[in-house]
């Protein structure tokens, strides 16, 4: 209970900064990247925890590989953002969603999926839509290169 207290004031405070930076005109490149690691890390974090709190608990040993694996695709999809920024394909704010949502908001549904015991389902849904982000954003990124070498 402690850790999703924790979680959802980590992801409270992170995205209060980032609007407080873009709203203060106080936006840089250092601060950006930044932040883009300290989300694929923490978030990858979150996942690789809830697999091994899970099995601690009494799941199945094969849960901890399913966390490191979920945080694992969450991570890469991460670097793949950091990847396409850099190479200015678009910023990762060009990703973000609709309505005042960002991407990064789907992380509210794990201390509520948590609290409902759902950590089993998080955890493949997690793996399934990490490896998804990363492959759609391995494709932009391909198709970036390409664009470059034929353009």
């Amino acid at each position: 209970m402690v850790g999703a207290g924790v979680l959802v004031l980590s992801l409270f405070l992170d995205r209060a900064d980032g609007e407080l930076a873009r709203l203060s005109g106080k936006m840089s490149p250092g601060g950006h990247l930044y932040d883009l690691v300290a989300d694929g890390t923490s978030n990858a974090a979150v996942f690789i925890g809830i697999g091994v709190g899970l099995w601690q608990a009494g799941n199945s040993p094969w849960v901890v590989l399913l966390g490191v694996f979920a945080g694992i695709a969450v991570a890469i999809a991460e670097l793949l953002v950091m990847r396409l920024d850099s190479a200015s394909v678009r910023s990762s704010a060009d990703l973000g969603g609709r309505w005042g949502f960002d991407p990064d908001d789907g992380m509210f549904v794990v201390p509520i999926a948590m609290f409902l015991g759902w950590g089993n389902p998080l955890l493949v849904l997690a793996a399934i839509g990490g490896s998804m982000a990363a492959v759609v954003l391995l494709v932009l990124w391909f198709r970036r290169r390409e664009n470059r070498v034929n353009g």
